[in-house]
Parts: structure tokens; sequence; C-alpha cells
């Protein structure tokens, strides 16, 4: 306190903003996107046949076709390790656009279980939530205000 009876701040003081909060949340959410993305990559990799019974198609293929099932698993662990590399580069921005042309994958993901008579609960469930999720959160990121300090 000052003299008057007035409160002074100082200028260590940090405040917790909104801009701070959406920040941390976007973080938050394309660490786990990531993480997550990137578990179901290793086990298509590992276990292909384990794993691709929960991704809603009603048949897979066998044989030298399964092939397709280790495809999958390389483009997803690579899409997760690509969050994880712009996220701790620093570059946010180029994350938030990743992240909103990502948001096909699992969109399209979607479509192709719908329209070859899968599982509507994971086509909606799965493909969908996740869809919005990876999208909301590169709006997130995009439309987070620019640091002024260096």
């Amino acid at each position: 306190m000052s003299g008057t009876g007035t409160v002074t701040a100082t200028p260590n003081t940090t405040a917790i903003t909104s801009t701070t909060v959406r920040g941390r949340v976007a973080t938050v959410l394309a660490v786990l996107l990531a993480l997550g993305i990137g578990y179901v990559g290793v086990n298509y990799l590992l276990a292909p046949e384990s794993t691709a019974s929960g991704f809603g198609l009603p048949e897979w293929p066998h044989g030298g076709a399964a092939a397709f099932l280790d495809a999958k698993g390389i483009r997803d662990l690579a899409s997760g390790i690509a969050v994880l590399v712009l996220l701790g580069t620093g570059h946010r921005r180029a994350l938030g656009r990743l992240l909103l042309v990502d948001a096909l994958i699992p969109l399209g993901d979607a479509i192709t279980v719908l329209t070859h008579h899968g599982s509507a609960v994971a086509a909606f469930g799965i493909h969908g939530a996740t869809a919005v999720t990876v999208a909301a959160t590169g709006a997130l990121l995009l439309t987070e205000r620019r640091s002024t300090s260096s």
C-alpha cells in the first residue's frame, strides 16, 4: 500500500487471463490429440486386427490387403508426431492451420464408415467427435493473441 491507502501492483504480478486459459486449454487438447492418435497408430502397427474392429467398418482387409492397416498406423503415428513437433517448436499458428486440415481425416473416416454400412455410433461418436475436437483445437490456436513481448 502507498501512503494514500491505495494498493499498487508490482510489475512482476502475473494475472491469469482468459487468453492464458485459452492457450493452456489449446495446448492440453493438442497434446492429448497427438498422444491419442499416436497411440492408435502404434496399435495399428502392433496389433492391427484387434485395433481395426473399433474403427466402425463391417469388414477389414485380409491377407496381403491387410497392409492397409499398417498404412493407417503409420499415418496416425505421423499425424501425432507432427502435432508434437509444431507444438514443441512454438509454431502455434502453423499447428492451428495443420489441425484444421487434419480435421478432414476423421471427417473422411466418418463418411467412409457410413457409406460402407458401418457403425453409425463409431462414425459419429468416434470419428465425428474427433473431427470436431481437432477443428476446435485448431480454431483455439488460430485465435490466440500474439505475444508482444519477446
